[in-house]
């Protein structure tokens, strides 16, 4: 399975990988999936400024052993928009009907940011269901970040698209920069501003403003199933001291810094997140259902 080339229509929307199946999950919210693979689930989730595209490197490197999916979280890329206000509660229950549409009791679930956060509150919904957990780039708390920090949070996700009246694709080069290492490749750049010029607005600040209100810092010592955490040693959102603080509230959970890589970890240095990831899968590969059609 390889991943297809860049387009040349000039759209900047870098294609999934070449033989993924997609599938839109209802009821509404319909939920848009990519699948690949067969085997145990591997169920992948974007942070709060990409979508199910981010994970390619991923979704290549693991269907030769597992099912791997990725999502776009509701009022993300091709998901329904919805009203009201995000409530991850609401997130956690669209992805026990993810895994319930591919009859998958239990997953292996891989959050990246926003999407360890969505793990998070899974689990302290639906706990029942993990086979294994990785987080990388999470904070548990937004109260972890300083007032100054928090402040900047908002204000950065708002002014662009707000106050200056800026489409996503226009503010996505600048955003990607803020978040990756200086000498993130090209392509990573690419593949994180593709995915983040497909960001909803409107849901996109929704899902802002509930972060933060976020807090699941006490579900981390209840969690009873394999953890890894992954920390970026530059990565400006969850420097070292959070990721590893996450890791140290977790029974057992084994921690893994990545050295120069800033937040986008998976996009950053996919050869070196896949290694980690793997030979932490690997012995609890067959704690996961497969998936069914």
């Amino acid at each position: 399975m390889a991943i297809a080339q860049d387009t040349t229509d000039g759209s900047g929307i870098l294609p999934r990988i070449e033989r993924a199946k997609a599938r839109l999950i209802g009821p509404a919210p319909r939920i848009a999936v990519d699948y690949a693979g067969a085997g145990p689930a591997i169920v992948f989730l974007h942070g709060i400024g990409g979508d199910r595209s981010t994970w390619a490197p991923q979704m290549e490197a693991f269907a030769d052993r597992y099912t791997t999916v990725a999502w776009d979280a509701r009022g993300y890329g091709d998901s329904d928009d919805y009203d009201g206000p995000l409530s991850f509660a609401d997130v956690a229950d669209d992805l026990a009907r993810v895994l319930d549409a591919f009859a998958v009791e239990k997953a292996h679930l891989v959050g990246l940011s926003m999407g360890g956060r969505i793990c998070l509150e899974f689990y302290a919904n639906h706990p029942d269901r993990f086979a294994t957990l990785t987080l990388a780039g999470v904070h548990a708390r937004f109260g972890a970040f300083s007032p100054e920090a928090q402040r900047d949070y908002i204000e950065a996700r708002r002014k662009g698209l707000i106050d200056q009246g800026l489409s996503p694709a226009d503010i996505a080069p600048a955003a990607v920069a803020r978040l990756m290492a200086p000498d993130a490749s090209d392509e990573a750049k690419r593949r994180a501003a593709a995915g983040m010029s497909r960001l909803h607005v409107d849901s996109y600040l929704k899902t802002v403003e509930s972060t933060t209100r976020f807090d699941r810092e006490h579900v981390l010592a209840d969690i009873a199933v394999p953890a890894l955490v992954i920390g970026g040693g530059l990565d400006p959102l969850t420097p070292p001291d959070i990721t590893r603080g996450i890791a140290e509230k977790i029974p057992g959970a084994r921690y893994e810094f990545m050295r120069g890589i800033g937040h986008l970890s998976n996009l950053e240095a996919p050869a070196e997140f896949n290694r980690l990831l793997a030979d932490f899968l690997a012995p609890h590969r067959d704690r996961a259902g497969t998936v069914k059609e």
